[in-house]
């Protein structure tokens, strides 16, 4: 489908939806055409979905403990998902951990091997995200060569190291079931823990390097689940330009003082709050401390977020925070608006039940379904 035109649906243009035509043509919008034409009348013709972090992929990946010997198969699973919620960019955040399994530097390398060979396969562009255990400091120059070899575009810092319970001298929760997933006896892991505990003064006095070379090999960096603002200072000071999940809103003002993005999950959105207790997104957005939402562990919930928020602060600043901005986020401003020039990534939304039945990706078509299919193949 080189060349097609989508008829008569409400598009989003500017502050709000109006009535028009898109037109596509070699996998962007073009501003006319002579092609095939789609009714979309009826529906919502949006910009595809930017997600900044996704890892609603892993139970594709492994489904069942031990089983990831068919990655390749894995990941077509993960990009019909993907590609059924919405979503046209997805950044798929891989962990680089001490936790092990999924999560360990040898299922990291397996996953950046295949997402820079079956991952170009697919029209949604996947992007890896490395997220990274920086207290595994033994490490750093391992992860830096992975982020030159696989041109790794985004890292995020993540320190999910038990601090509060090895400071206090005390066994940290769910000690022996970490161990066993990372294949280690419990008195290994414990001692690792505190290696990497007693560790943080060193990892943090030399940051500003490790963060220096990451940046010149061309990836973007993200602090995580920055507890306050001063924590966030001291990433902003190190160079680290993203925010991702901050726990607090003096954290989240922080970086938006700066100038600095910040990424809020959409589950928490959907929840009214974060699981975990920290501060709610909905706030953050209405306070406007939010440069984008993200998936985090469930693709559906962007989209249905988008709609939620978009109730608060009107459809246009809402789709701001899952297309354009997210993708501003990423240096790519080839998206993110159904604007003459830029990739044809758009999604087509039933308007009354809001439920996705088209979505394009660079002008191929990745997901189709109800009525809207049967327009398309009837043509």
């Amino acid at each position: 489908m080189a060349a097609f035109s989508l008829l008569g649906g409400r598009v989003l243009i500017g502050n709000g939806l109006e009535e028009a035509s898109v037109h596509c043509g070699d996998g962007l919008i073009a501003s006319d055409s002579s092609a095939r034409a789609i009714d979309a009348r009826g529906y919502l013709v949006l910009p595809g979905l930017v997600d900044l972090h996704g890892d609603g992929f892993e139970h594709h990946l492994a489904p069942r403990k031990g089983a990831i010997k068919d990655l390749a198969g894995g990941l077509g699973a993960a990009h019909a998902e993907i590609a059924a919620n919405g979503i046209t960019t997805a950044v798929m955040a891989q962990f680089y951990s001490w936790e092990g399994g999924m999560r360990g530097p040898e299922f990291a390398a397996q996953v950046f091997d295949l997402l820079s060979t079956a991952g170009a396969t697919y029209a949604t562009d996947l992007i890896p995200q490395l997220r990274f255990e920086y207290l595994m400091r033994d490490d750093w120059a391992e992860v830096l060569e992975l982020v030159r070899h696989h041109k790794i575009p985004y890292v995020a810092m993540n320190d999910h190291v038990p601090h509060d319970a090895l400071r206090a001298g005390k066994k940290p929760p769910r000690l022996t079931g970490q161990a066993l997933k990372a294949k280690r006896s419990p008195d290994t892991h414990w001692a690792l823990l505190q290696q990497m505990h007693d560790g943080l003064s060193r990892a943090r006095a030399e940051m500003a390097g490790f963060v220096h070379d990451i940046r010149a090999a061309g990836a973007v960096i993200a602090s995580h689940d920055d507890p306050n603002a001063t924590t966030r200072a001291f990433w902003a000071d190190v160079g680290v330009e993203i925010s991702e999940f901050p726990e607090a809103q003096d954290a989240a003002q922080a970086a938006i003082d700066a100038g600095t993005p910040v990424i809020m999950g959409a589950p928490n959105v959907l929840r009214g709050a974060s699981h975990k207790g920290n501060v709610s997104a909905l706030d953050l957005v209405e306070a406007g401390l939010c440069t984008a939402l993200a998936s985090d562990y469930h693709y559906p919930s962007l989209l249905r977020a988008a709609f939620i928020v978009g109730e608060r602060i009107g459809l246009a600043r809402a789709w701001e925070l899952v297309s354009a901005g997210p993708a501003r986020v990423l240096g790519r401003d080839d998206r993110g608006a159904l604007d003459i020039g830029k990739r044809a990534d758009m999604i087509v939304v039933h308007a009354e039940t809001k439920m996705i039945e088209g979505v394009f990706a660079k002008g191929r078509p990745t997901y189709l379904t109800g009525d809207f299919a049967a327009r398309l193949l009837a043509g």
